[in-house]
């Protein structure tokens, strides 16, 4: 059984900073490729960043130059530093990992953005 603990999200004034976290335990030995998504109100579940097992990444055009991905590949862990947060970028937070078979979700983790 794998488990995603994803922590970080908040309230924040526009303008502000968070860092997300996202860190994987249980049978999972191999991650490929770790992601986030966000789902804000009413919308559909979108792509925010990706990035590969040797570190590269991509991002939603939406979030190019104020979001960026890491990962520690010994901890099994993802991170998400979210800078010059917009009303816009309110939404639930979910990081994926991709391991040898399939991939698994996290449980969420609410940002929101006041102006």
């Amino acid at each position: 059984q794998v488990q995603l603990v994803e922590s970080g999200g908040g309230l924040v004034q526009a303008g502000g900073s968070l860092r997300l976290s996202c860190t994987a335990s249980g049978s999972i030995f191999i991650i490929n490729t770790m992601a986030w998504y966000r789902q804000g109100p009413g919308k559909q579940r979108e792509l925010v960043a990706t990035i590969t097992r040797g570190g590269s990444t991509n991002y939603a055009d939406s979030v190019k130059g104020r979001f960026t991905i890491s990962r520690d590949n010994a901890k099994k862990s993802v991170y998400l530093q979210i800078n010059s947060l917009k009303a816009e970028d309110t939404a639930v937070y979910y990081c994926n990992v991709e391991g040898i078979t399939r991939d698994y979700w996290g449980q969420g983790t609410q940002v929101t953005v006041s102006s």
